[in-house]
């Protein structure tokens, strides 16, 4: 599902395998462990860290695993039951990312969609493959209406509000000189090794501040608490119905 490396003071967290690398509890999981085995690690050290977050093959994530959700094979209650499971572990993903003690930087090599385009933005930086894939918000095109937390974390990062109307209105399909346009991502790349270098470069440009990994989590908490508010009232609007 995923793998870790370091190369000098960055951590390099894959998605790993040709597949789609759609957000359902064993990928939430898996991600989750890796991150608390960087952060561990990260702890035992005296050095400044940052970290990379990428994903192998066409997709950087295709977002919520609607098939998974929805089998055929399963009454009603039982896919709902999927349903909150994976929204209330993926929220606690976010939120794990928001108080990650180190700066974070998202290398997005291919497409990234609804749920994958929110864990490309919560991180720190974004990168972006330009020859190939695109950012894609794409509730209004399935017939969902887009979750509150999602609106309050692409809020916190892209400032113009007719970027935000492209993006959650409109459905847009961002390219990586589009997403560069609108505000929406750092940079964008020539091919998937090349994005994937610029995020570990950018990754030891900020070990170089020689931050501490407590205080740079706990500003940016105080930077994105109305999101953590969001993810908050999130995760205790759907926690009755799992009872």
């Amino acid at each position: 599902m995923c793998s870790v490396e370091k190369r000098g003071g960055v951590y390099l967290l894959t998605l790993t395998g040709d597949g789609e690398h759609r957000i359902n509890p064993t990928l939430i999981r898996a991600l989750k462990s890796a991150l608390q085995q960087i952060k561990s690690d990260a702890e035992s050290s005296p050095s400044s860290t940052a970290l990379v977050t990428t994903g192998q093959g066409k997709f950087f994530s295709n977002g919520y695993d609607l098939d998974w959700v929805r089998s055929p094979n399963l009454s009603p209650a039982e896919s709902e039951s999927r349903a909150h499971t994976t929204r209330t572990e993926y929220a606690s993903l976010i939120q794990d990312l928001i108080s990650f003690p180190m700066p974070t930087i998202a290398a997005v090599t291919g497409h990234a969609s609804a749920a994958g385009f929110v864990l490309a933005l919560a991180h720190d930086y974004v990168v972006m493959r330009r020859d190939r894939g695109f950012l894609y918000m794409s509730e209004v095109d399935i017939d969902l209406v887009v979750p509150p937390w999602f609106v309050a974390l692409v809020k916190s990062k892209v400032g113009s509000g007719l970027a935000r109307r492209d993006v959650f209105m409109r459905a847009e399909k961002l390219t990586g000189a589009a997403a560069v346009e609108k505000g929406v991502v750092d940079s964008a790349h020539d091919g998937a090794e090349a994005t994937v270098e610029a995020g570990l470069r950018l990754g030891e440009e900020l070990v170089k501040r020689k931050w501490k990994g407590h205080v740079y989590a706990g500003n940016r908490m105080v930077v994105m608490s109305e999101v953590l508010q969001a993810l908050a009232s999130e995760q205790a609007r759907v926690a009755p119905a799992r009872l």
